[in-house]
Formats: C-alpha cells, structure tokens, sequence
C-alpha cells in the first residue's frame, strides 16, 4: 500500500492581496529615509577597515565615513576611535558620491554638537574650559 501525502504550493499572491499599486509604492516609500546634506543621522557601526567605516543609519545603504572623518586628531588608527556595534552620529556630507555612496563626517557631527554647547553656555555668560590641542591663526583648538 503506497500512501501519498500531498504536494506543498507555495500560497499564491495577487496583486489585490498588498492593495493597489500606488498603495504599493507608497509603503515602499515609507520605509525608506531621506536625508540632506548637513543633516546629522545616528546609526550602528557596522564594520571598521583602515580607508573607512560602515554605519547602518536605515538609508537604502550603509553610510560610508572615510577614516579621515573619524577624528579630530589626525592619522589615527580607526579601531582606536570605533568599534563595530557602536551606536554614533554623524553628518551627512553628501548624499551620493561617484559610486552612489553616502557620504558621512563623525568628526563633523562632534563640531557641530560643540558648537551648539558652546553657543548655549555663551548665552548664560558661562566660562568654556577645555584643553587646547592646537595652536592655530585664528586661536586654540579645544
């Protein structure tokens, strides 16, 4: 006696099953992020090589931060400034290069969120300390 079980389909879906087209695109549409150039995005480190640093921000693709965006300081090792897993922000500097990269700054980021403190503490007539890393034409750089 031979026993047959039967054969397992794939469920079938149509077209009417995700509603329209337009309603279609328009949840594609939803779940991608846009992002302007100055804009400062926080995501996950993804990988870390010596040229440069992937971050996963939820864009269409991973974020690219070229080794010398990663730090104030230069020639530094990234593995000394990230690691993967780590949660940072950086800013957008351009949307897409010449391979359709997106193009981010870490240390372009810390600028601008310094700035702000010290815009902030400058308000109140607060006191900025720090400790100067450079002498430049224009003054220190803390």
């Amino acid at each position: 006696m031979t026993i047959s079980t039967p054969a397992k389909t794939a469920p079938q879906v149509a077209i009417n099953d995700i509603g329209s087209s337009e309603d279609f695109l328009a949840a594609i549409d939803a779940t991608i992020k846009y992002f302007n150039d100055g804009d400062i995005v926080e995501g996950t480190i993804v990988k870390v090589d010596r040229d440069e640093v992937l971050l996963d921000i939820g864009y269409k693709t991973e974020g690219v931060i070229p080794s010398r965006e990663l730090s104030i300081k230069h020639d530094v090792d990234p593995d000394e400034v990230v690691k993967v897993g780590d949660l940072i922000e950086a800013l957008v500097l351009q949307k897409e290069d010449k391979e359709g990269r997106l193009i981010l700054s870490k240390k372009r980021a810390q600028y601008e969120r310094a700035w702000g403190t010290i815009e902030k503490i400058k308000e109140e007539d607060g006191v900025v300390t720090g400790t100067v890393i450079e002498v430049v034409k224009g003054g220190l750089i803390l």
